[in-house]
């Protein structure tokens, strides 16, 4: 398996699809990267030359933020948003969507899994109707 950036890429599938798992590198990019590189994007990527990975490598190292310099910025911000104490950051401290989406149902990924509280639902001797 070729490494890039840090990340063993799997070589059974074509190029664009293998950079995508680049922590930072989606569809779109993964596509310039290759035109950059001079590759065609459904060449797999047991099929690069040895030039053709270097070559992957020197343009994502050089115009690329990827895994863990971007990771890293992406937490920086979201500190500075809790430091100053923006409504993003103040969203981000209670672990809630941060987007204005809505929480009354859903938001389950970011919230977590249900936590069940005493007293919540119905009381007792209360008839259905």
């Amino acid at each position: 398996m070729p490494r890039v950036s840090g990340v063993d890429i799997p070589i059974n599938k074509q190029a664009w699809v293998s950079l995508g798992y680049i922590y930072g590198i989606g569809p779109h990019n993964a596509l310039t990267i290759l035109e950059q590189a001079g590759i065609t994007p459904e060449t797999k990527v047991k099929d690069l030359t040895e030039a053709e990975v270097n070559k992957l490598r020197e343009i994502i190292d050089k115009q690329y933020r990827v895994e863990g310099e971007l990771r890293k910025e992406i937490n920086s911000n979201i500190k500075r948003l809790i430091e100053i104490g923006s409504y993003r950051g103040s969203r981000h401290r209670h672990s809630l969507p941060s987007r204005g989406q809505q929480t009354r149902t859903n938001a389950r990924t970011k919230r977590g899994q249900r936590k069940t509280v005493a007293g919540r639902g119905q009381k007792r001797g209360a008839t259905k109707k």
